[in-house]
């Protein structure tokens, strides 16, 4: 017997799904309205962490772009014109804390994990950790997290991502920005149910700067 379905919780640590996945977005959507409060928050805060000066670390710039132009009902950090990263992350998240009041967060960054999961994108609770990966140390960020398995992890982390395929990171940028746009208005008006198989995978992720 698997101990974890015995004993499973009504929100699992984390949902995941292949950026390919025919389902992804509309999966990825629903899992994501389950993970966001059961009260409507006035404040909720998208901070999309990452660099368009590496292509692997460009996952949350892309999506903060694309979630920009979008426009939801809430307000993000973090884009190809305005990123938040390593160097200013902590000025940031002041800020956000400063601008305002009992803000819900929901942290975004790519990471790297095992081959057999790269493009596997994940949302779970409790925040990202940037900079693991890369062996720094950041502020935690989020009360959610989604983060996308861009390249494998284990030796010379900078080098894998700089040459991370560009092709795979926006295909999981459109995914997980378009899923999260749906979740977010959506959010409130119905509580989705959660009948529906998970896959939940036991990788160790790492959060990229």
């Amino acid at each position: 017997m698997n101990l974890r379905d015995k004993f499973f919780q009504k929100k699992p640590a984390a949902y995941r799904i292949h950026h390919e996945d025919t389902l992804a977005i509309k999966t990825l959507s629903e899992r994501l309205s389950v993970l966001l409060p059961a009260r409507r928050m006035d404040s909720i805060v998208i901070v999309c962490i990452g660099t368009d000066r590496s292509t692997g670390d460009a996952l949350g710039p892309l999506i903060g772009t694309k979630l920009q132009q979008l426009q939801p009902k809430a307000t993000v950090y973090g884009t190809l014109e305005s990123p938040v990263h390593a160097v200013n992350l902590n000025d940031v998240m002041t800020s956000i804390n400063q601008l305002h009041t009992k803000p819900f967060i929901i942290g975004i960054d790519a990471c790297l994990g095992r081959l057999h999961s790269v493009g596997i994108i994940t949302a779970g609770e409790g925040p990202v950790k940037p900079g693991a990966g890369v062996k720094k140390e950041l502020p935690e960020v989020g009360d959610i997290h989604l983060t996308g398995i861009v390249n494998v992890s284990g030796f010379m982390e900078y080098f894998v991502l700089q040459n991370t395929r560009l092709n795979l990171v926006m295909k999981m940028a459109d995914v997980m920005a378009t899923g999260l746009y749906h979740s977010i208005e959506s959010y409130g008006l119905e509580k989705v149910s959660e009948k529906n198989r998970i896959s939940n995978w036991g990788d160790d992720l790492l959060q990229l700067p």
